[in-house]
């Protein structure tokens, strides 16, 4: 995710990097090619040009929809934020309550702090489609590791992994069951919220709504030069920026839709993961001391 300054308005008027532009960049010149098109006809062949006000009230219905598919886009980006803001408070409520409440040699507390932290870092690498857990060598033992690389929801192998161990511990009796319940609660709605997660990534804006919009959309574009025909060479400038406008807000709606992968506008869940290992890390470092 790009930071920035909401005040710095001439810095964002001529920056490139994080915007729509350069992907957009061949629909724009294909567009405009037509409506030069459209031109040199008109001027060795006039012909009258098409009437403005249908366009205009197709265009208005053309806007609403296109507001619609942006906050719509905008909702699952949002909510995937809210999700992994709660993976966040969830990582570290859990981390401080084993910490205060496992009455268990520190080697075992440990490890299920290190699995918490490594249960971020698997939902980033499955939402992601990844296989690397570069991430993780080095810092969960290798027979741990080795087994969350085999299983095919690595995220569930994790909790798995922390619940043994808050079950070994209740049998113990280096828990209460008030303790393991309340833990328990916890590292269900960790899972909760990768469920959530996998709710977005895996039900996209319906199909027939985008094919409907984009044919909308290229259709109006297609018929505007035949509007503005009789501006001249302006026409071509005009369409051109209309369709910036018009086809980078569709553009800007697919790419915050899917918000958990590596583009400049998707959530910095790489920046999440490595504050939540920073933090239980923490934590863990001052129990011990």
């Amino acid at each position: 995710m790009i930071k920035y300054d909401p005040s710095d308005w001439a810095r964002h008027l001529f920056t490139f990097r994080g915007s729509v532009l350069v992907k957009i960049m061949g629909r724009i010149m294909v567009i405009s090619a037509f409506a030069l098109g459209v031109l040199l006809w008109h001027q060795n062949q006039p012909f009258s040009s098409l009437p403005a006000t249908p366009h205009a009230l197709v265009g208005l219905a053309l806007g609403l929809l296109l507001v619609f598919r942006t906050n719509s886009a905008y909702d699952r980006f949002w909510e995937g934020r809210k999700r992994w803001g709660m993976i966040v408070n969830r990582s570290r409520d859990l981390s401080r309550q084993v910490l205060a409440w496992m009455e268990v040699p520190t080697p075992r507390r440990e490890r299920v702090v290190r699995h918490i932290a490594a249960y971020a870092v698997t939902t980033k690498r499955h939402l992601r489609s990844e296989k690397d857990l570069d991430e993780l060598e080095g810092f969960l033992p290798d027979a741990d590791l080795e087994a969350i690389r085999a299983a095919q929801h690595r995220p569930l192998k994790v909790a798995e992994v922390i619940t043994s161990e808050l079950v070994l511990a209740r049998r113990e009796g280096g828990l209460s069951d008030y303790a393991a319940m309340t833990l328990d609660g916890n590292l269900t709605r960790l899972i909760d919220d990768l469920g959530a997660c996998e709710r977005i990534l895996k039900t996209p804006i319906p199909f027939a709504y985008v094919m409907h919009l984009r044919r909308f959309l290229f259709v109006f574009l297609l018929t505007l030069p035949f509007v503005l025909v009789e501006m001249g060479w302006a026409m071509v400038a005009s369409v051109a920026v209309i369709t910036y406008a018009l086809i980078g807000i569709e553009e800007i709606g697919v790419q915050i839709e899917d918000p958990f992968g590596h583009d400049l506008n998707d959530l910095p869940i790489d920046e999440i993961c490595e504050t939540i290992q920073a933090n239980l890390m923490e934590l863990l470092d001052r129990s011990k001391g």
